[in-house]
C-alpha cells in the first residue's frame, strides 16, 4: 500500500474512534457506525461529504493545509498522529508550537510505580519536568534550580555542578557517545518545534558558550537514543557506577531517564542506602 492510498484508511480509523460526545454532538438513537459519521466529520472539518468520501476512497489527493489542520483538531490527533496525517497526505508538517511539558496520567502511574529506580522526566529539549525522591537523593533537586541550569544538556556542556551536588564523570569513549547522542536529539527537537523561542535561545547559548557543542552542532548527525555509562560522584557516598537508559514517550514527546546499578556491587549497595533515605519522601 502506498502512502497516498493509506490516507483514506487512516482517516476512517481516526473518525471511527471519536465519539460524537467528544466533539460536542448530541448522542441520540441507534448509531450503525462507531465514532463519527462521515457527514458529521465533514461539517466539523468544513469540507463537503463528497470530498471526504473521495479522500477516504483514495480518489482525491493533496488536501490543503487548512483541511489537514481541521482534521487534526476535529479528530483529536496527538503530535505523532498529526505528523503521520501530513506525511500520508504528501504535505510538509508545519511547526507545532512549543515543547510540551505535560505528563499524561497513564505515564504518571507508570512513573509512580518505579520508585526504586532513580528516575526523572525531561521534555524533548531536555528541560526537567519532574524527578522522584531517589533521583533527588542521588543527584540533588534540579527542579528547584533556575530554568537554564535544570536543562540536562546545558548542565553537561555549560554549567558547573552546584556546590555540594553530585557530579558525573564519563570515560572519553562514553562521553563522546553521550554528547553526540544528546546534541543529535536536541537537533530533532529544534526541527519539531522551530517556533519555540526557549529552544532557540538554549541552542544559541550553548553554541556561544561551549566549543565542543558548537562543533557537534555543525555535524548534523542524527543518532538514535541509547544506553550510556557513567560514574556519579556523590558528596557522601563517593563513586557510584551506573548505566542509564532513556525511554521516549512519543505521544507526549517526553524522555524518561532511568539509572541502574549492576546487582551485588558496591554501586548497588550505595543505591540501596539512598533508597532507604528516600523512602520517607516517597511515602
Amino acid at each position: 500500500m502506498t502512502r497516498h492510498t493509506e490516507l483514506g484508511p487512516a482517516l476512517r480509523a481516526w473518525r471511527e474512534r471519536i465519539g460524537p460526545a467528544a466533539v460536542g454532538l448530541p448522542v441520540a438513537g441507534n448509531r450503525r457506525v462507531p465514532g463519527l459519521r462521515r457527514e458529521e466529520l465533514a461539517v466539523l472539518a468544513g469540507v463537503s461529504v463528497d470530498y471526504l468520501v473521495q479522500l477516504e476512497q483514495g480518489r482525491a489527493r493533496n488536501p490543503s493545509p487548512q483541511v489537514l489542520a481541521a482534521f487534526t483538531q476535529t479528530l483529536r490527533l496527538n503530535a505523532v498522529e498529526r505528523e503521520l496525517l501530513y506525511r500520508l497526505a504528501g504535505a510538509v508538517v508545519p511547526p507545532s508550537g512549543t515543547v510540551p511539558r505535560e505528563v499524561p496520567a497513564g505515564v504518571q502511574r507508570m512513573i509512580d510505580r518505579m520508585s526504586d529506580t532513580p528516575l526523572a522526566v525531561f521534555t524533548a529539549s531536555w528541560d526537567i519536568v519532574q524527578s522522584n525522591p531517589l533521583w533527588v537523593a542521588l543527584f540533588g533537586n534540579p527542579v528547584e534550580a533556575d530554568a537554564r541550569s535544570s536543562n540536562l544538556i546545558w548542565g553537561h556542556f555549560a554549567a558547573p555542578p552546584a556546590p555540594g551536588a553530585s557530579r558525573i564523570e564519563r570515560g572519553a569513549t562514553h562521553a563522546d557517545a553521550f554528547e553526540r547522542m544528546m546534541v543529535s536529539d536536541l537537533r530533532r527537537a529544534a526541527d519539531r518545534y522551530p517556533d519555540d523561542r526557549a529552544v532557540t535561545e538554549l541552542i544559541n547559548g550553548l553554541r556561544e558558550t561551549n566549543r565542543r557543542f558548537a562543533d557537534l552542532w555543525t555535524r548534523y548527525e542524527t543518532l538514535p537514543m541509547g544506553r550510556s555509562h557513567k560514574t556519579v560522584v556523590h558528596p557522601e557516598l563517593d563513586e557510584i557506577v551506573l548505566d542509564c537508559d532513556i525511554m521516549t514517550i512519543e505521544r507526549a514527546d517526553l524522555h524518561i531517564v532511568l539509572n541502574w546499578a549492576a546487582p551485588d556491587t558496591g554501586a548497588d549497595g550505595k543505591l540501596a542506602l539512598l533508597r532507604e533515605r528516600a523512602a520517607p519522601a516517597a511515602r
